[in-house]
Parts: structure tokens; C-alpha cells; sequence
């Protein structure tokens, strides 16, 4: 029986030893790798900066719409309908700058007050127009964004002033804008004579220069008789005495300022121990990066909560927060 079961075996391994190996078929098409290809997102795309946006407050007069298609909204803020659109370059008069008490963390905080553009529309109620002879026959006369109450306030008139109408929609009619007539845009849109940008000049330069202790004491000049000839101790006296002047005093160099570029997003500080009430985080880990810091009367950095910039200025550590530098501001960018 031994003999048979190793003969057995021997048969059945020459047997297999016979077969060529094969490999596993594959797909080949499934085995080319294809080239990666890199799609292309709006959110992955480069951001292209905005025209530099001004950072002084708007004074009433001219100004010039700095973005395409701004909204104009029927009240300050964020809830405000919008009513019209305005482009790239379009003058409007500004009327005031408002600046919101309560905004949110990603709506600016200053707008502005201007004259109705001729593009937004203007409503009344049918009911307190006189069309026999086109005018106001009511006391006081709201005029609205829209054909309803639901639509903001954009000025008013008084009785006996003269309507153009244009057409009527159930119980409202449009009329001709007054020139009393207004509305509301962020005012980071629009630009006016001021320079874009403040540059904080307002600090004084560091003194790098050598100086000489104040009211230095120099001792005067007088004159010494000279001593007759065959003086026994044959030493010539010096006819003016030695000047003595008090020490300069040299004043180390001051290293030079570290002026630096940074990229984020605007948000108020939490700590109210924390040395400035906005900082700059990032916008890939909302991590603080620099407390922002301006000693400008004319740069109003809540109208720049939310927002995505890149602001230049001199970087220092603040001794109660080594960890997160603080930085004053020189010039500030709007990203879109």
C-alpha cells in the first residue's frame, strides 16, 4: 500500500508540473493609469483682488461705485430688500454714512445713504393721488420700494407736491422718483476724492540718529596773563584754558520695523482681555493670526468684520499676549 500512494504521488505531481502557470486575467484598460485630473472649482480658483476700497468715512457729495453689480437695498443692512443694481463706475450722491450698532459677523457694518438712483422705481398708494391734477392730496405720503407696504420707505411727500405717474398695479402706482428720494449700499462700494487706503501716519518714526545730551555744559574761556620772561620754573603757560564739555550720550540703533504681509479674515476678539477688539484668523482654520491694531481716527475696522483682506503693516509682540502678535496697520486690501 506504501509502494502504490508514493507511486500515486509521483504521477500526480508530474501531472501538475506539466501545466503552465498562468496570471490572474485582468482588464488591461482598468490597469493604465490614467493621468489625474485636476478639476477646476469656483471655490479652488484664485480669488482676483478687488479694486483697493477706500477706509475713511464717506462725506455727503459725489462718489463713484467701486464693484460690478452692487445692490441697492431699501434699508441699511443686510435685511434691506434689494430694489436696483448699480455697476462698476457709476456715480451716485452721497446724502450720510451709517454705521450699523448690532451687525452680523459677515455684513459690513457702514452704509450709505444715497440719492435714489434713476433705475430704481418708486410707489405710492393710488388712493392718495389727486390724477386730476397730478399731486399729493394727502398730508404726508410715504414712498415705497415696491407696489406694497411690505416694501421700505425711500422718502416721502407732502401735499400738493406734483407725481408723474408711469403705471398703476391694483392700488399703487409708480411714479417719478423725487429728488428727495433714497437708498442704501455698503459703503466699502463706493469711492470718493479720498485716497483708497489710509496709511497710518499718524505715528511718529523711530529715532535712528545719534544725539548729544541736552543743554550740555561747557566750561568758559578765559584768558591767563602770560608769565614774564626768566620765569624760575621755565614752563610756558597756556594762554586759553582747556574746553570741558559734558559726554555724548549715543543711543543705540533701534532694529528696523518688521513690516509684514497678511491674508485673512476679520472677526472680533473673544477675550475682552485681549489687547484690540478685532483679530485676523484664517480663513482655512479660523485660527488667530495677528490682532489688528491702528491708532488712525479715520479707519473704522467693523466695517470690515466678515471680510476676506490682505493688510500690510508693522508686526510686535504685545508682552501679555507673546503668542499672537499684534499688528498695526498701514494698507489694507479687499479680497472678492
Amino acid at each position: 500500500m506504501k509502494v502504490w500512494m508514493i507511486l500515486a504521488a509521483m504521477i500526480s505531481t508530474s501531472v501538475l508540473a506539466d501545466q503552465p502557470a498562468s496570471a490572474p486575467t485582468t482588464n488591461v484598460a482598468a490597469t493604465v493609469s490614467k493621468p489625474a485630473v485636476k478639476k477646476t472649482t469656483k471655490s479652488a480658483a484664485k480669488k482676483a483682488p478687488m479694486p483697493e476700497l477706500r477706509t475713511i468715512p464717506l462725506v455727503p457729495g459725489p462718489a463713484v461705485v467701486a464693484a460690478n453689480r452692487v445692490n441697492v437695498r431699501g434699508r441699511a443692512g443686510l435685511v434691506g430688500e434689494v430694489i436696483g443694481k448699480l455697476t462698476n463706475g457709476e456715480p451716485v450722491t452721497v446724502i450720510e454714512e451709517i454705521t450699523l450698532k448690532h451687525s452680523k459677523a459677515d455684513e459690513p457694518s457702514a452704509w450709505a445713504k444715497i440719492g435714489l438712483p434713476p433705475t430704481v422705481h418708486t410707489w405710492v398708494h393710488s388712493s392718495y393721488i389727486d390724477r386730476a391734477n397730478g399731486t399729493v392730496k394727502a398730508t404726508k405720503l410715504n414712498l415705497r420700494g415696491g407696489p406694497g407696504e411690505n416694501y421700505s420707505v425711500l422718502g416721502t411727500l407732502q401735499k400738493g407736491d406734483a407725481v408723474k405717474e408711469i403705471q398703476s398695479k391694483e392700488n399703487w402706482t409708480e411714479i417719478q422718483p423725487p429728488a428727495n428720494a433714497y437708498a442704501f449700499v455698503a459703503a466699502q462700494y463706493l469711492k470718493q476724492e479720498s485716497p483708497a487706503i489710509v496709511a497710518d501716519t499718524t505715528m511718529p518714526p523711530p529715532e535712528t540718529t545719534t544725539t548729544v545730551a541736552e543743554n550740555p555744559v561747557v566750561a568758559p574761556i578765559t584768558e591767563t596773563p602770560m608769565e614774564p620772561a626768566g620765569n624760575s620754573n621755565g614752563a610756558a603757560s597756556s594762554s586759553i584754558n582747556d574746553q570741558t564739555s559734558a559726554p555724548v550720550e549715543t543711543v543705540v540703533e533701534p532694529p528696523p520695523p518688521r513690516v509684514v504681509l497678511r491674508e485673512g479674515i476679520v472677526r472680533t476678539t473673544v477675550s475682552i482681555q485681549a489687547p484690540t477688539r478685532f483679530e485676523l484668523v484664517s480663513p482655512d482654520n479660523f485660527r488667530a493670526i495677528n490682532y489688528l491694531f491702528t491708532t488712525s481716527t479715520n479707519l473704522d475696522l467693523s466695517r470690515y468684520k466678515g471680510m476676506h483682506i490682505i493688510v500690510t503693516g508693522e508686526e510686535g509682540l504685545d508682552e501679555r499676549w507673546k503668542n499672537t502678535p499684534v499688528l498695526t496697520i498701514q494698507r489694507i486690501q479687499v479680497l472678492e
